[in-house]
């Protein structure tokens, strides 16, 4: 049976969707893993298991490269979210 339309997409669907934290320290194969694990992940505690630990080992590597990354991720997983000013076509006339 299919989902309806306006259904709400399952967490590991939002997961799949996601910036992954430190993903330019990270080979193509990485990125799919870690994407694959976060999907598997069937609480939200399991996933902010995996996300803290993902968390530090990209802490570290950025060390290693004699890189900074952001203290925390963004909230929510990052992305793009509403910002300043109305976007385009969004002013009053």
């Amino acid at each position: 049976m299919q989902p309806k339309a306006d259904a709400p997409a399952p967490a590991s669907a939002k997961v799949a969707e996601a910036p992954i934290y430190g993903s330019q320290l990270m080979t193509p194969a990485e990125r799919n893993d870690y994407r694959m694990r976060m999907r598997a992940a069937t609480t939200d505690e399991a996933r902010q298991k995996l996300r803290l630990e993902h968390h530090t080992l990209m802490q570290e590597r950025a060390k290693e490269r004699g890189m900074t990354l952001p203290d925390m991720p963004p909230a929510g997983g990052g992305g793009m979210g509403p910002g300043m000013g109305g976007g385009m076509g969004g002013g009053k006339k």
